[in-house]
């Protein structure tokens, strides 16, 4: 999750105003920072928000098991100012299963970090994935390529988006790969 939440940053991926969902958090690092750079005005609209408001910033739906759901929502209000909890909400999410509780293809992101080990889960995830995706959407996942089921899962994504690896960071061994539908490299 740190290196998905450095590579968002320091790439400087525009966040505000988009709709993004976490998958699998877990104790919901990456969902806190994304509320947190997505509550950032660039330089020379600060005024803009000054009011209060909080148009303008990213809608964040951090998602895991129902097992994880008491701790998570509990690191999430720890670890968010006040004025951007609301924009950040803590749902329950097991892939594959309950779909219809999210609206399909309603999100602008969609983000997983280190959620790909369990075979098991591979086609569940990826039904997961093209339920919640758009023409538009973006896919960021990060992972370690330890194992030759790590490979199959990315040939199992790359038989349904195009995929890229946008960043390795080599001194923690993790990949980053953007997926979306169709056949486009396009930027963020």
């Amino acid at each position: 999750a740190v290196v998905l939440c450095a590579y968002l940053e320091m790439e400087g991926i525009d966040l505000r105003d988009r709709s993004v969902i976490e998958l699998g958090a877990g104790t919901g690092l990456l969902g806190i920072v994304v509320t947190l750079l997505g509550s950032k005005e660039p330089a020379g609209v600060r005024a803009l928000y000054s009011t209060g408001c909080i148009e303008g910033r990213a809608r964040v739906t951090i998602t895991d098991r129902a097992a994880a759901l008491e701790f998570l929502e509990s690191n999430v209000q720890a670890n968010l100012p006040p004025e951007l909890r609301p924009r950040a909400v803590v749902k329950e999410l097991t892939w594959g299963r309950d779909l219809d509780n999210f609206p399909a293809g309603a999100f602008d992101f969609i983000l997983g970090a280190d959620i790909v080990y369990l075979e098991e889960t591979f086609a569940e995830l990826l039904q997961t994935l093209e339920h919640l995706c758009s023409e538009q959407t973006v896919i960021l996942l990060s992972c370690r390529i330890r194992y030759e089921r790590d490979l199959k899962f990315l040939k199992m994504l790359r038989d349904r988006f195009s995929v890229y690896e946008v960043h390795y960071d080599s001194s923690k061994d993790v990949h980053i790969y953007k997926a979306q539908r169709g056949r486009h490299k396009d930027d963020f």
